[in-house]
């Protein structure tokens, strides 16, 4: 899923380069570091990115190793669950009882064969017919995430926290919003709290039934694509999604899906997993022994707590303590990090003032 506007990473990301299209964590864009963790279980010819129609080209050539047609544009935004039904569709036409991983392409994997490890765990209990989530160990009382409450162990148990290869797999008891600072440190303590990670694993059959099922209106907007629909490699398919897509309900995963299931399953994930949300995400993935997270062309001086980051001209920073500076060619960003979400209302501040240069 390469769909997102990425607005929190402002001026860093812009309307035609998103967050996934941007380097934040190595030398690669986020989309190509995901593909590549992916390898190991699903190749390139097996991998779709689904992305904003604007987007395709770009998409297309941060991952030349995909086949042209496996990057498929969306009209119109639509948010998660409409993108799950095509990815279904598409699935379904490369192999009827294919397994879907429904995959954000923004997030970071520090460990990137414990992530293998628990989606190959997933894709075993997703064969069998089950909804799978990938459930990410909590570190901390997190309030900014979406939780899991898990209901009775399938494999493993409340003891045996996954290490290496192994990965216990619960029922789900329910999805919980995000809670307050007490809540969370309950969850934490608790330990039957996961953070939800917006990963699933399904087959594209199974998908497709519980769409049917739970959301109707979207199953019929999307008709004419499935059950002997125009193939997803042909321009028919590009035309039919183009008139189908605007008619399905704007609707995430969790909300019209999930939600409304009493047969799911998750799969305990401790990989040192981060969504990256926003520039504050950033101070989690300092080099060894650093003060601040720096990239680009960047002298610090007594700096600490601070993100630093370049594209553009040298930045030059002295005595900061917690604040994100963030340079390119024709903008500069500054803040407190603990205010690293107000970026998205800087954005709506330049957008109201007509900046469109700028978004």
């Amino acid at each position: 899923m390469a769909g997102g506007s990425g607005t929190r990473f402002w001026p860093l990301s812009r309307k035609a380069r998103p967050k996934q299209l941007i380097s934040l964590m190595s030398g690669d864009t986020m989309l190509a570091e995901t593909l590549a963790r992916l390898a190991p279980v699903c190749p390139p010819e097996r991998s779709l990115v689904i992305t904003a129609a604007r987007l395709v080209d770009a998409v297309r050539a941060a991952a030349p190793e995909l086949p042209s047609a496996h990057v498929i544009g969306e009209p119109v935004a639509r948010n998660t669950a409409p993108c799950m039904a095509l990815a279904a569709i598409v699935a379904a036409q490369l192999e009827p009882d294919a397994i879907v991983a429904l995959l954000p392409a923004d997030h970071h994997i520090g460990q990137p064969e414990r992530f293998v490890a628990a989606l190959e765990r997933a894709c075993v209990e997703a064969d069998a017919g089950h909804i799978v989530t990938l459930g990410v160990a909590p570190t901390r009382p997190e309030t900014g995430y979406g939780y899991i409450e898990l209901g009775e162990p399938v494999v493993g148990g409340p003891s045996q926290a996954p290490t290496g290869s192994d990965a216990a797999v619960w029922s789900v008891a329910r999805f919980v919003e995000k809670p307050d600072a007490q809540t969370a440190l309950s969850y934490l303590r608790g330990g039957r709290h996961l953070w939800n990670a917006g990963v699933f694993v399904l087959r594209a059959d199974v998908a497709l039934a519980a769409i049917a099922s739970s959301l109707p209106e979207l199953s019929a907007a999307l008709a004419p694509l499935a059950n002997g629909g125009p193939h997803f490699t042909t321009d028919g398919f590009v035309s039919a999604l183009a008139s189908a897509f605007p008619r399905c309900p704007s609707i995430s995963v969790d909300y019209g899906v999930m939600e409304h299931r009493t047969d799911l399953r998750s799969v305990r994930l401790d990989a040192a997993w981060s969504d990256v949300g926003a520039w504050r995400s950033l101070l989690d993935h300092r080099e060894a022994g650093a003060s601040n997270y720096v990239r680009g062309d960047v002298l610090d001086l007594d700096c600490e707590g601070s993100v630093l980051v370049s594209e553009g001209p040298l930045l030059a920073a002295v005595g900061l303590q917690g604040v994100a500076v963030v340079a390119t060619d024709d903008a500069v960003l500054a803040l407190p990090v603990e205010r690293a979400q107000d970026v998205r209302t800087v954005v709506a501040a330049l957008r109201e003032r007509g900046r469109n240069d700028l978004l």
